[in-house]
């Protein structure tokens, strides 16, 4: 009998901030492929090693972790004003699908350094040393990200002395704004808060009535007090993510809060939406020792956060849910604004569990709705490989 032959697609694996993922140029991949569709996401689902019943991910470049179980489209902007057009596709790992419905910040950070290597940004904007300004267009949800890529010898410039907590070794800082962060329409309902509330009751069944603050900024977000679900905000991975008890009322919490949010309209569809929302906890400052083994004070800090992503508890902090804590900490009334203190503020510095992280917001309320015009954090970016993927032809 005959075998399809594998098919071989031009790809970079880069890191971006805490996560890694597998980068395509649109024109690269396959035409069937270069439209949403199941062909795409066939495609990716392979090209990560999807879906694996055994959760490893060992026939494919996914890292069986939501950090690791990404990729990312880049084409020139169709936007005016824009360098680049970004779309983001998280990868499930043990079910056959792609959740298209949110943004990756720390991926965001490789956007800028790949656009500039692979000529997607016109070379009279990019400087042979200093910094390079690239503007990027947020195809997943809609919104401009201002990435600043330092630039060498007329290359980008990726080695550093800037250490980002939840990344081993230094590398070149690359700033990044997010610009008017807050969910459009088709994020979620429109609004920064769609309930319209600071803080809700959320009633979660088999946990109770909890407070929530609910925001659509950077990714659409749940944030709960941690001593309400019962624990103290300095939980690393273990304690959580073996804990099949715990990570189920995580999920309910989850699905409950996509629903009062307008995400979705019934609670089963909450399964096929694993990217958004993501639900965190937060909690004063206290000391405790990073997954590192690194101590954090909590002199250091301003709040502590631990947020779930696809399911589990994070390393570190996704960047997206980065910028909705320095959204909501800036906004006085939020219990992120509560845990680090109350009162007005420009920044935050939060405890995670691989150690810090500080983000800065600006919000001003007009009218009695707050907007905040951008949120600024810095990450860093790395390419680990590039050539190209293979997968069976008959895979798509």
């Amino acid at each position: 009998m005959s075998h399809p032959p594998q098919i071989k697609i031009p790809a970079t694996y880069m890191r971006g901030g805490t996560s890694k993922g597998v980068f395509f140029h649109l024109q690269d991949l396959p035409e069937s492929a270069q439209k949403p569709g199941a062909a795409r996401d066939k495609l990716l689902l392979r090209v990560i090693g999807s879906p694996d019943p055994y959760g490893k991910q060992i026939d494919g470049m996914g890292g069986a972790t939501s950090s690791t179980s990404k990729t990312v489209i880049l084409s020139k902007s169709t936007k005016a004003d824009h360098d680049v057009d970004y779309l983001f596709g998280q990868v499930s790992i043990d079910q056959a699908f792609v959740d298209w419905s949110g943004n990756c910040g720390n991926l965001s950070a490789a956007v800028g350094p790949f656009a500039i290597s692979h000529g997607l940004v016109d070379a009279s904007r990019v400087p042979r040393d200093g910094v390079a300004v690239v503007r990027i267009w947020q195809a997943n949800i809609g919104k401009t990200i201002i990435a600043h890529v330092p630039m060498t010898n007329g290359a980008v410039q990726e080695t550093g002395d800037f250490e980002l907590d939840g990344v081993t070794f230094p590398a070149a800082e690359v700033q990044l704004e997010f610009m008017d962060p807050a969910a459009d329409e088709d994020g979620a309902g429109g609004a920064m808060f769609p309930t319209g509330q600071l803080v809700d009751d959320l009633d979660v069944p088999g946990v109770g009535v909890l407070k929530a603050t609910m925001i659509n900024a950077g990714i659409p977000t749940v944030f709960v007090n941690a001593d309400a679900i019962g624990y103290t905000g300095t939980e690393l991975q273990d304690a959580i993510n073996g804990d099949a008890k715990a990570l189920a009322m995580f999920e309910t919490i989850r699905a409950h809060g996509a629903l009062r949010m307008g995400l979705i309209k019934s609670l089963d569809e909450a399964a096929s939406r694993q990217h958004t929302p993501k639900v965190a906890f937060v909690a004063k400052p206290a000391s405790y020792q990073s997954s590192s083994g690194k101590q954090v004070d909590a002199g250091s800090i301003d709040l502590l956060v631990r947020a779930l992503s696809m399911g589990k508890l994070h390393h570190a902090m996704m960047g997206t849910a980065a910028v909705a804590i320095g959204t909501a900490a800036a906004i006085p009334g939020t219990l992120v604004n509560a845990a680090a203190g109350g009162g007005a503020r420009e920044a935050v510095r939060f405890g995670h569990p691989s150690g810090t992280l500080r983000v800065g917001a600006q919000a001003t309320e007009v009218e009695g709705e707050w907007r905040v015009t951008k949120a600024i954090m810095s990450r860093s970016a790395r390419v680990l490989m590039e050539g190209w993927v293979r997968i069976p032809a008959d895979a798509f």
